[in-house]
């Protein structure tokens, strides 16, 4: 019996990835930015067995259904053709976050099965390696193997496709992160569906993709001068560009709700009367205000006038993934 554990933070992209060039591989159009957050995690255990006969997948302590595992095992697929085992294996996994609920739950989830199953089965990968492994299993995933700023590398292969880190002498220590949490049910579109139907009908999609080297290198620079207005910038701007592509697909559709919105307007409102904020969102309704950590407590007593307090959580920078060492029991 082989055991791994794991615990891997979300992150959130400030330089959207939206679209796949390869759906088997998940090598995405263009490369992302982001920052790991401490408030939201994963813990995964890994068991490998001679004594099972199926995967089993365990979300939360609930038994997955069958399709759900089926994705499970195909990932665990790659760690054992890696590892030249055949044993099947019991995972167990406790989301620290709301599921498909646009708070970036796949990819602490994918980040931390990746760390806990190559744990288990002994194999020896460094981050580089152990970051192409998750993007197996969710694209973003490749990112949550770093703490704090992140790129992914969208390469144009298997072995060139991987998150890195960004050196930003402390930067990300300044900077909080406010999620105004509107809906933390699952969302009607998925982000894979979501991805293709744009990549595949918007008449917007090549324009945004256009920019994306422009606002990688914008981003690149704010953080290496701590820059916190023009990362702000460059932050709302990808977002906003990347959810417009949305509504030139056939069919249109957004992730927006009237919430999302009025949280949007907010931030606008708090920036016009000087108070430096700026937002983004995911593939989800959910807000996520940039701010420095200075003006968090102002920022948050201004939301609190608007939304509840359980409707609102702070976070800051995030550690790298956390492997536990392996356990070998008879």
């Amino acid at each position: 019996m082989y055991k791994g554990h794991a615990r891997a933070y979300t992150n959130i992209a400030l330089i959207k990835y939206w679209g796949k060039a390869d759906q088997q591989l998940i090598l995405p159009m263009n490369n992302s930015l982001s920052l790991t957050l401490d408030a939201f995690y994963t813990e995964t255990s890994v068991t490998f067995s001679s004594t099972f006969s199926e995967d089993q997948f365990y979300l939360d302590n609930n038994l997955q259904d069958r399709e759900t595992t089926v994705k499970v095992s195909r990932f665990l697929d790659l760690i054992r053709e890696k590892a030249q085992s055949q044993l099947f294996a019991k995972v167990d996994s406790q989301n620290f976050v709301p599921t498909a609920a646009g708070l970036a739950s796949s990819a602490s989830g994918l980040a931390a099965l990746a760390g806990a199953a190559s744990a288990a089965l002994g194999l020896p990968l460094e981050e580089k390696e152990l970051s192409r492994l998750a993007r197996r299993g969710s694209g973003s995933a490749c990112r949550s193997i770093y703490g704090g700023f992140a790129e992914w590398e969208k390469g144009d292969s298997d072995d060139s496709s991987y998150a890195v880190p960004i050196p930003s002498n402390g930067f990300e220590e300044e900077l909080s992160m406010i999620f105004v949490v509107v809906n933390d049910q699952q969302k009607d579109v998925s982000s894979r569906d979501g991805m293709q139907r744009t990549v595949e009908t918007s008449a917007f999609y090549d324009g945004w993709l256009a920019t994306v080297p422009q606002d990688l290198a914008k981003a690149r620079t704010a953080i290496a001068n701590k820059d916190f207005q023009s990362l702000g910038e460059v932050t709302e701007a990808s977002a906003l560009k990347m959810h417009g592509t949305t509504l030139a697909a056939i069919p249109p559709f957004t992730y927006w709700s009237a919430e999302s919105m009025r949280a949007m307007a907010l931030v606008r409102q708090l920036r016009n009367e000087g108070l430096a904020c700026y937002f983004t969102l995911d593939a989800g309704p959910n807000v996520k205000i940039l701010v420095q950590k200075k003006n968090e407590s102002t920022v948050l007593s201004k939301l609190q006038e608007h939304f509840s307090a359980d409707q609102l959580i702070a976070a800051h920078a995030g550690p790298g993934i956390k492997i536990m060492t392996k356990e070998v029991e008879a």
